[in-house]
């Protein structure tokens, strides 16, 4: 026997809720917007450096991490924890890189943090170094492989559903995407090439979702046209039809990344998380967002051909 979420039959009025869906958007999109101005937590990918993670084996501040390297004029210095709560573990970035220097970077570190914290007290476990121009080709690639895929998906759905199906699919993915972006920004998360991949996976996830609802919707406007002439009513009919499988799928995802989150260790935690915040939004937003829009652009372009007419 089949799982259903509710009751075969049952229909929910979501629609009636949309100004409610788009104060509760509009909020997170203007939260994630202005956290965007205060920067971003770039990682070596797009802001170029060297990254190293240095693994003590004593308990070391902060504090004196970071006075030790800003004493060595490497540039910018970010220093945050790695590992578990407690490890005593730790990533450094500095904005210049070993060919820059007579030196390597992890070895005028070395040095330093020798004299600092003993010679056997530490070990460098990883360096990575790209250059300012190579990361900023990462970066720039990575925000036009969002918009090609976004265009990709509007010129998709436009030729199998309509325009509007379009604009209402695409719209609703660049709430996911913003969103998610913002709520990592404002947890301070690392943004990289796994940052990017995150957010096409997301990109992928939320519009799978859109185009069973946009699908039901599509069979329901035929097979309902002689009973039920309100649009928003179809929807209505579709979203509650479709939300089971919306819901039970999006749960059973996130599953699976909630134990990416716990068990997957620190190199795949930020885009888990990505994930997880993304699945969250893309699932409401199937739900609350891409249909009130296609209505909400549907409305207007019928009020444009009146006026047209007239």
């Amino acid at each position: 026997m089949p799982l259903e979420f509710i009751k075969p039959g049952t229909i929910i009025r979501f629609l009636n809720y949309r100004r409610f869906a788009y104060l509760f958007s509009g909020t997170l999109i203007v939260i994630s917007i202005i956290s965007f101005f205060f920067g971003l937590n770039l990682g070596i990918d797009f802001a170029g450096g060297t990254e190293l993670h240095i693994k003590f084996n004593r308990n070391v501040k902060i504090s004196e991490l970071r006075k030790t390297i800003e004493s060595l004029h490497l540039g910018d210095v970010s220093i945050q924890r790695f590992g578990e709560m407690g490890a005593n573990s730790f990533l450094v970035r500095v904005e210049k890189t070993s060919s820059s220097l007579k030196k390597g970077v992890s070895n005028i570190v070395s040095e330093a943090l020798e004299k600092k914290f003993g010679k056997n007290s530490f070990k460098i476990l990883r360096e990575e170094s790209i250059g300012p121009k190579v990361g900023a080709e990462l970066r720039r690639k990575g925000i036009e492989a969002i918009l090609f895929a976004l265009i990709g998906i509007l010129i998709y759905i436009a030729l199998r559903f309509e325009f509007s199906f379009a604009v209402g699919a695409v719209l609703a993915l660049v709430h996911d995407v913003t969103i998610t972006a913002g709520m990592m920004n404002i947890l301070h998360r690392e943004f990289n090439l796994t940052t990017i991949a995150a957010l096409l996976t997301i990109v992928g996830y939320s519009l799978n979702d859109t185009i069973v609802v946009f699908d039901r919707i599509r069979e329901n406007m035929r097979k309902l046209k002689d009973k039920v002439k309100d649009l928003a009513e179809i929807m209505n009919i579709s979203i509650s039809e479709t939300l089971s499988r919306t819901v039970l799928t999006s749960l059973t995802t996130l599953l699976v990344v909630i134990a990416l989150l716990v068990l997957g260790g620190d190199i795949i935690r930020d885009f888990a998380l990505a994930l997880f915040i993304g699945i969250v939004i893309g699932t409401y937003s199937s739900i609350f967002v891409a249909s009130p829009l296609v209505l909400a652009w549907d409305s207007y372009t019928r009020k444009r051909k009146k006026k047209g007419r007239s």
